[in-house]
């Protein structure tokens, strides 16, 4: 499904790709997120971290009529805070994601799927 506007100089379509890239590009510049989850299932209780260039990967997005929602998949830091650390991630990405896009966003649902421990 893509998002469709109309303006005086012709249509503008921004992609469902496009758009849980740029979520995903504002998650994890958040502090206290290592990176994106895969969607799918744990595979026996571990996360898969995604790389930077998969970022789209943790992101599901889903627009009914003009209201978009977005579900985020991540992996915090050890020792964050991690209410702190999800909030901040709605916060960002409904902000990032009306500023570029000019689409309305009515939910940033967080899903933490696993906590990883700094190697040292």
């Amino acid at each position: 499904m893509s998002n469709r506007m109309q303006t005086e100089h012709g249509e503008i379509i921004i992609s469902e790709e496009l758009i849980a890239t740029l979520a995903g590009v504002a998650a994890v510049e958040c502090y206290g997120l290592v990176g994106m989850s895969a969607r799918a299932k744990l595979k026996d209780g571990i996360a898969e971290l995604l790389g930077r260039d998969n970022l789209s990967r943790g992101v599901e997005v889903k627009q009914v009529e003009d209201q978009l929602s977005v579900d985020l998949y991540i992996i915090v830091s050890y020792g964050t805070k991690i209410p702190e650390v999800a909030a901040n991630v709605q916060e960002k990405v409904k902000y990032t994601l009306e500023k570029l896009t000019g689409l309305n966003v009515t939910q940033v649902n967080v899903h933490v799927q696993g906590v990883r421990v700094a190697d040292k």
